[in-house]
């Protein structure tokens, strides 16, 4: 069983923001593979169960998404290596998709919690949403929503990384990488 663990905040305010591009990849799983939920308080976050992923969405917000990701690790048992994270990231320009195991958290505050709370060696599922022109306005640009012209590739990067991620319980890292990276979302 495959932890996958999409990072965002709670909310209808933060919904198509750029930090909240692993939410709505989980979304998508969930819709895809008729997920059922098995949420409890003790998890801190919305968890949905299909046969071969658990998929959690933290409801701690971004900044302690950590507490999340341990409560389900931990009920479930699950080892790290079987632990996949979703996660914006402004050091790829905008569609792009990365994958790699382990690292460190270039800033991004729930990678930092989770890092903190359960070690760094999970593997990262990194989806580029561009930067700002000036490092004082990371905070304003990710909590921004995507533009009218990005709008128009969302729905098809949202189906391509669900793909990839699915193809976690079968193939190893390697293969999901030379298989579905991007630098940039062509449709």
């Amino acid at each position: 069983m495959l932890l996958i663990v999409g990072l965002g905040n709670p909310g209808t305010q933060y919904e198509e923001t750029r930090h909240n591009i692993g939410f709505r990849v989980i979304d998508k799983l969930i819709n895809d593979l008729g997920a059922r939920d098995v949420s409890k308080n003790a998890f801190h976050g919305e968890l949905f169960k299909s046969p071969n992923f658990l998929l959690l969405k933290p409801m701690t917000f971004m900044n302690i998404s950590g507490k999340s990701v341990q409560a389900v690790k931990n009920f479930y048992k699950i080892e790290l290596e079987d632990i996949v994270v979703i996660h914006d990231d402004i050091d790829l320009p905008f569609s792009a998709l990365r994958f790699k195991n382990g690292g460190g958290h270039g800033g991004h505050n729930g990678l930092r919690s989770i890092d903190e709370m359960i070690g760094k060696e999970y593997t990262r599922v990194r989806m580029g949403v561009g930067k700002p022109e000036y490092k004082s306005q990371v905070a304003d640009y990710v909590l921004s929503n995507f533009s009218t012209d990005e709008n128009k590739v969302i729905n098809a990067w949202l189906t391509h990384t669900s793909d990839a991620v699915k193809e976690f319980h079968l193939k190893d890292l390697n293969e999901v990488k030379s298989r579905y990276s991007l630098k940039k979302f062509e449709g």
